[in-house]
């Protein structure tokens, strides 16, 4: 507070913006470590996070790199998880293949393979349902009749069908298996928005800014969106684990990213041929990759919802 010499009135200081983004970042770190659910999950994706976006230096080793001498070996100094039946060894196959999912990088110089798939996937079906959403549970009537039951057939097939005939349909490729995640993933966050938006839309807030003459799509997008993003945001935490459970299904059915892509799935699925002869370390590593995975994101998404449930 300071004051005003001509009209000696109290003139309250705004605070600067950096402030104002320091204190939301530390709001938000609190609620996070708050929760040891949401702290476990987090360590658990982190790790995964870091060793993707390090593997060149985590490794000597590219991930199509073969060591024909070398072929379904166990755990070694030279390589910490083994080789797979081509000689190639699991601990680079692995944080690479956590690119592949996590990290928005190229993973291989050699064979230039996308990463981020399972992020792309969820960031395309979030902008596709959100707008669904939006759209549907503001302006009702016939629109969100026909934007519902069209969402509503897409879900009474099982996902994992569905993403098998998308895939088998327009071929498997990452950007294949990107789309197939969208069109799977959009029913679900449209419903969930829709629900946030038919709540919202019956505040004071939004009937002000009808009052001022806002647009539709002024009052979806500014007023609407941001004050639905807590859901959202923990929603898509899950979905990402979602998408990445997905991705090794269709990479164990033959239908995910082509080789010599260092798919976890894909690795499951070839690693599987060599359990009985002795050699388990090929399906072994890539399956626990996806389990502490996808296990991290779940707890975090949980751990997160409990505690902001509390502030609200």
């Amino acid at each position: 507070m300071t004051v005003d010499e001509t009209t000696s009135e109290f003139v309250a200081e705004e605070p600067e913006p950096e402030k104002i983004r320091f204190e939301r970042f530390r709001t938000g770190l609190s609620i996070l470590f708050a929760s040891r659910t949401a702290t476990v999950g987090m360590v658990l994706v982190m790790f995964w996070v870091l060793v993707a976006l390090f593997a060149p230096f985590l490794t000597p080793y590219t991930p199509t790199e073969q060591d024909w001498r070398a072929p379904n070996q166990g755990p070694s100094w030279e390589h910490p998880l083994g080789t797979d039946e081509l000689g190639r060894d699991l601990w680079s196959r692995l944080i690479y293949g956590a690119r592949v999912v996590l990290v928005i990088l190229p993973v291989s110089q050699e064979y230039w393979i996308p990463g981020g798939t399972a992020i792309w996937g969820v960031i395309a079906a979030l902008v596709i349902g959100a707008a669904l959403g939006l759209l549907s549970g503001y302006r009702g009537g016939w629109l969100d009749e026909i934007i519902m039951r069209l969402l509503d057939a897409m879900m009474s097939v099982p996902i994992i069908l569905l993403y098998l005939i998308i895939v088998a349909a327009i071929g498997a490729s990452a950007l294949n298996v990107v789309i197939a995640m969208a069109i799977v993933g959009t029913p679900g966050i449209a419903r969930l928005v829709r629900g946030l938006t038919l709540d919202i839309r019956t505040r004071d807030y939004i009937r002000a800014a009808e009052t001022r003459g806002e647009g539709a799509l002024y009052i979806m997008f500014v007023e609407i969106l941001p004050n639905a993003k807590g859901p959202i945001i923990i929603d898509a935490m899950l979905r990402v684990g979602y998408a990445i459970f997905a991705m090794g299904t269709l990479g164990f059915l033959g239908l995910g990213l082509p080789p010599p892509s260092p798919d976890w799935g894909s690795m499951v699925a070839k690693g599987r041929e060599f359990i009985m002869i002795g050699s388990p370390w090929a399906a072994l590593w890539p399956s626990l990759a996806i389990a502490t995975l996808v296990v991290g994101l779940n707890l975090l998404a949980d751990g997160l919802r409990e505690e902001t449930m509390r502030y609200q």
